[in-house]
């Protein structure tokens, strides 16, 4: 069953252009809207993004929520909407980021080294657009 991209949004707003810092956001996004620091795994610490590579925006988007692969269980439904992220436009800026397989139109993105996540969405029908939820990655 092939879910469209507008599915997994609770609001289909498109993507704004760089809004003004969040309060989540603090110290991490400089005046141009791109991150001023490394974005990495919150568990392994792998870089996943060099600072300056993406560009602050606000979207909301549903994201299953965070476990280990051993903890997944049957009812996997559950999930987060997340609402600040690091929007990358070409999936080469990635510096270690793994792709899940298709979920209907979306691929969620994973740490490549221990597979945590998903810490982001891709739509598969928007080729240049990537977004990393802020609260799922750590910066320095």
């Amino acid at each position: 069953m092939a879910a469209a991209c507008a599915e997994m949004e609770p609001a289909a707003a498109p993507p704004s252009s760089p809004p003004a810092a969040a309060p989540g956001s603090a110290g991490l996004v400089c005046a141009q809207g791109r991150n001023l620091k490394a974005v990495l795994c919150q568990r392994c610490g792998s870089r996943v993004l060099l600072p300056g590579a993406a560009t602050f925006t606000c979207r909301e988007l549903l994201l299953p929520a965070m476990r280990k692969k051993a903890a997944a269980t049957a009812d996997d439904s559950d999930g987060d909407v997340v609402r600040e992220h690091w929007l990358v436009r070409d999936m080469f800026s990635f510096e270690n980021v793994g792709f899940t397989r298709d979920v209907g139109n979306v691929k969620f993105l994973v740490c490549a080294d221990c597979e945590a996540g998903p810490i982001g969405w891709h739509c598969v029908d928007d080729k240049d657009s990537f977004y990393v939820a802020l609260e799922r990655v750590a910066h320095e």
